[in-house]
């Protein structure tokens, strides 16, 4: 079975708000991608890069309700990306004038390198969802001082070593 997740977070603010917060780089830049920043807004058949050095693939865009990317699967020894995997965000009104938000990721390989990278990326998004909903909800960056190589400058990477 290839590995594949889906995480979601109810975000009290209207749906407009939460959209933009993820297309609009000057935002995402605030709560997510803070060392690095994002290039470009998210816009369909844009590429753009976050973190100052992760090309991002943008397929859709639909205002207020869904966005899908794409970017490099795992990368082996030789450091070059074999695949890509599939962001689908998606974007829900509640009743209470909240947003659900909802990421799936999908297309890893079925192997031990495919399945590690998608707990990375599980734990990634989840991460950003609390960011999201820190800084929309609070006005916090949460990420601030959150990973140990950001406060030194460095965007957040996998650990160079299989411990936990």
């Amino acid at each position: 079975m290839k590995p594949k997740f889906r995480v979601s977070a109810r975000i009290a603010k209207p749906v407009r708000e939460v959209f933009e917060a993820v297309v609009n780089p000057g935002k995402l830049s605030a709560y997510f991608t803070t060392v690095g920043g994002a290039s470009a807004p998210l816009a369909a058949g844009a590429t753009v890069v976050w973190w100052g050095k992760v090309p991002v693939e943008v397929d859709e865009v639909m205002a207020d309700s869904h966005i899908v990317l794409r970017w490099d699967g795992p990368k082996p020894a030789d450091g070059v990306a074999r695949y890509k995997t599939r962001i689908e965000m998606n974007f829900e009104a509640l009743e209470d004038d909240a947003t659900l938000v909802t990421i799936a990721e999908t297309g890893w390989s079925e192997d031990a390198q495919g399945q590690h990278a998608s707990y990375l990326n599980c734990e990634g998004w989840s991460q950003m969802l609390c960011c999201l909903k820190a800084y929309l909800e609070y006005g916090i960056n949460l990420r601030e001082g959150y990973y140990r190589s950001e406060l030194a400058g460095v965007p957040a990477s996998e650990p160079s070593s299989d411990t936990p």
